[in-house]
């Protein structure tokens, strides 16, 4: 038994926040129907990966989900909304709140339908300010929280390329979804669970606004180097490899000075704390990129584990799908889809349970694949289904 079965859950998410939000939910046994649009959600087609034109990221976030075509800006496509609303238990969308009331998709309609209803909704910047009426991806929570203010070059911010903002508002989605359910589960009572892009990155940025709020400063831009602690970096090896070592505290900083041969730096008073080690990291670094420009990759990173150093190598793409532990670890399942050159690698859930396990049971659904078996089980006949594909519903 699955965690989450018999659970039914609505999806009308795009790209990321609320898609991947689902799709954990799925992993968990959650029946989740994937609705969007006749000629199917933007999302669907970014990043085109198959012959169909599917993309990466739909790929990941729609595993264990049916799909549904449905013109929800229509009166009839708006009745079918509030007749599977009626069997289902929770309803996730990513929109602004005007479209979330066009769609009939706001807490007070489905509330209307069905009382104990469990709305989860991500928008760009929250429910309630001067910007909640704004659209925005990733990226603005990124720019907006601090972040991107303080990573790049000293004359070039660097927004980070992963959507981080997206896929943690996913999962701080999530964690409110569940406890909503455990909520419901004690007092029959429903709730709209609310998350944003902007909050998310702010929550991952907050130390950074800490700082600036006590201290009246801001650190530099340092590149790759530490925000706090020395040396810190992404270090040049002489086969032309890169490895990543961050010494924090002064046990490590001890056995770092000895593994190099230069026992006197644990002593200088310059480096006698993580701050100092900080201020003074560009000669810390520098040290540690000569020691590193000596060596092979392998020669570097096996000197570093045997002196219990926190070090890992930059992977390229292509060394993360060949990696050993990635792959006796099982992180990256392998999924058949048709049109995909072979079988796509979907990360597995990212928490694993030793009784209860999330898993991959099915693909991402094609477009409308399961159109006609969700309206059955809705209480459609086969003649309304044929009328409602007639009339361009679904």
């Amino acid at each position: 038994m699955r965690v989450l079965d018999g659970v039914r859950v609505l999806d009308f998410g795009r790209f990321i926040a609320a898609p991947w939000c689902s799709a954990l939910l799925a992993d968990m046994g959650a029946d989740v129907i994937r609705v969007e649009k006749r000629d199917g959600g933007e999302d669907r087609w970014v990043q085109a990966v198959t012959e169909t034109g599917e993309g990466a990221t739909f790929l990941q976030c729609n595993r264990n989900k049916r799909s549904l075509t449905l013109d929800t800006t229509t009166d009839e496509g708006r009745a079918v909304t509030r007749r599977l609303v009626t069997g289902a238990d929770i309803v996730v969308a990513n929109m602004p709140a005007a479209g979330m009331r066009a769609n009939g998709l706001d807490y007070e309609s489905l509330r209307a339908v069905k009382p104990d209803i469990i709305l989860a909704s991500a928008t760009a910047y929250g429910e309630g300010g001067p910007y909640s009426d704004r659209i925005g991806f990733d990226g603005a929570g990124q720019v907006m929280s601090g972040a991107t203010y303080r990573q790049g070059l000293p004359d070039q911010p660097i927004r980070t390329v992963v959507p981080y903002a997206d896929f943690g508002t996913a999962l701080t989605l999530t964690i409110g979804v569940m406890m909503a359910l455990y909520h419901r589960d004690r007092t029959g009572v429903g709730q709209h669970v609310e998350g944003a892009l902007l909050p998310t990155a702010l929550m991952l940025s907050n130390a950074f606004l800490i700082e600036r709020d006590l201290l009246s400063a801001d650190k530099p831009r340092m590149a790759n180097q530490g925000t706090s602690v020395a040396p810190c970096d992404l270090y040049r090896t002489r086969d032309g490899g890169w490895v990543l070592l961050q010494v924090a505290g002064q046990p490590m900083f001890k056995r770092w000075c000895r593994l190099i041969g230069r026992p006197e730096l644990y002593d200088d008073p310059r480096f006698a704390d993580d701050d100092l080690r900080w201020r003074h990291g560009d000669e810390l670094n520098d040290i540690m990129s000569r020691w590193c420009a000596e060596k092979t990759k392998a020669e570097v990173l096996g000197l570093l584990e045997s002196a219990k150093l926190p070090a890992a190598p930059m992977h390229s793409t292509q060394e993360v799908l060949d990696d050993a532990h990635i792959n006796e670890m099982g992180y990256l399942q392998r999924v058949a889809f048709p049109g995909a050159a072979h079988h796509v690698p979907i990360i597995e859930t990212p928490f694993r349970l030793s009784e209860t396990p999330g898993e991959i049971r099915r693909r991402a659904p094609l477009l409308g694949e399961h159109s006609d078996e969700v309206l059955r089980e809705a209480g459609y006949s086969d003649a309304d289904i044929d009328g409602l594909r007639a009339r361009l519903v679904i």
